[in-house]
């Protein structure tokens, strides 16, 4: 029997002692945890194997595989933790200071947030996220990991946790849930005495039971339909490779592409480039009339699904096939009027995590800057950069796409709050 209440104490009592740590002291315990990674790769790979053996067998999507696969990524991963190290540290860090008008001299001091309560799915890389950002920014974590990768997180946990403790930290800084039982996950919701924010990394069944039975804050994110829209100025070959890097680059995670917008003016000419440029690596097409039309070159008839005859299979949009995020080599296309029709349908569709615009024109660039409200918009470039590594962050706990209290990739900084400090000298008010 797993006591909570029990786990967040110690994690409460463990966010004390790190709160205390310098950035010496943060940085060495990370560098023995990248080492510690790959010292044990081959037992944590071996865990890992295990965990995908078992996910085949129960049948498991293959983007829940892919994104559960650890074989060429713990060396990366590694690095990453290393990254984390080279980066500044936010805590005591002051800002916004002045002095008013009275003499007192007034700031805000970054501090920890406390103890975060991460729940994840199919991401064993998160463990490891999680530990290196919660370590550099003085927070203790309590994690609850999926079934699917009990083994993986084990045996990271075991690693990680050694690493740390051996250079001076708490072991319950780091605290795992080591059961796959689903009430655990509710009752770490109502945690509110020890934990001060819930992550939730998951599907959208996970987000939607999470900010419905939480009475922790609860930050969501990591649900990514992303859209680009190619305007009559584009430069055609350049879209063809941000579309082709936005859609196949890695199609199973949240920032890869899941529709094309093409303005009517080019659509003739550009949608039998995309399917021809995309469909040799294996990507299908849901094409709503219009695009369906161009690209059959006949009226769109009975509607079902026609495979050209270079093989590439396009298949009529259906009612919720804009709203589908894929993660898989499927793409949606559908040609737009314009600007104005290409932003109301990003936002009628978009989860507002990362959309994009490919054009030579400034003044488009920068009206969709200004009236697409996700994360992270783009101007001519592909949606994957949407990550805390490829951002300079050194690794990422989540992707918000909420506005509070962050948004987009949450590194350091995110997972800081602030103190005001005033100083003053015998100051009383009248």
């Amino acid at each position: 029997m797993i006591d909570l209440h029990d786990m967040g104490k110690r994690a409460r009592a463990a966010a004390l002692h790190l709160a205390r740590a310098t950035t010496e002291q943060k940085n060495a315990a990370l560098g023995a945890m990248a080492d510690a990674l790959e010292a044990n790769a081959e037992t944590i790979l071996a865990a890992n194997r295990l965990d995908l053996d078992d996910g085949r067998a129960n049948g498991l999507s293959a983007a829940l595989l892919d994104r559960l696969d650890l074989q060429k990524r713990l060396g990366g991963i590694a690095a990453d933790v290393r990254k984390v190290a080279e980066l500044p540290d936010p805590v005591g860090q002051v800002f916004d200071a002045a002095v008013l008008d009275n003499g007192l001299r007034v700031s805000k001091r970054r501090v920890p947030i406390g103890v975060l309560g991460v729940i994840y799915e199919a991401r064993p890389n998160v463990t490891v996220d999680v530990a290196a950002l919660a370590l550099k920014t003085g927070n203790a974590v309590i994690l609850r990991g999926g079934s699917e990768t009990y083994r993986s997180n084990m045996a990271l946990v075991k690693v990680l946790r050694e690493a740390m403790t051996a250079h001076g930290f708490p072991a319950d800084a780091f605290q795992y849930i080591e059961s796959t039982d689903r009430k655990y996950v509710g009752e770490m919701l109502r945690l509110h005495q020890y934990v001060d924010m819930i992550i939730p990394r998951g599907g959208n069944s996970l987000h939607t039971f999470c900010r419905e039975n939480s009475s922790i804050p609860v930050i969501t994110g990591g649900i990514g339909i992303c859209h680009l829209y190619v305007d009559e100025t584009a430069d055609q070959d350049a879209a063809l490779n941000i579309i082709h890097n936005a859609k196949t680059q890695r199609p199973s995670v949240c920032n890869a592409l899941d529709t094309v917008l093409v303005n009517r003016q080019i659509a003739a000419d550009f949608l039998p480039r995309v399917v021809e440029h995309l469909g040799k690596d294996g990507v299908t097409f849901k094409a709503e009339a219009e695009a369906y039309t161009i690209l059959q070159g006949e009226t769109v008839g009975a509607r079902h699904a026609v495979s050209l005859p270079n093989g590439y299979l396009i298949d009529p949009a259906g009612p919720g096939d804009f709203d589908t995020e894929w993660l898989s080599l499927v793409l949606g296309l559908k040609v737009v009027d314009s600007l104005d029709e290409a932003i109301e349908h990003i936002r009628q569709h978009s989860t507002q995590h990362s959309d994009g615009i490919l054009t030579q024109n400034p003044d488009v660039a920068n009206r969709f800057l200004d009236e697409v409200d996700s994360a992270a918009v783009y101007v001519n470039a592909s949606t994957r950069f949407t990550d805390g590594s490829a951002l300079g962050l050194g690794a990422e706990i989540a992707i918000s796409t909420q506005r509070l209290h962050a948004r987009g990739p949450m590194a350091l900084e995110a997972l800081t709050t602030y103190k005001w400090v005033i100083v003053g000298e015998g100051h009383v008010r009248h």
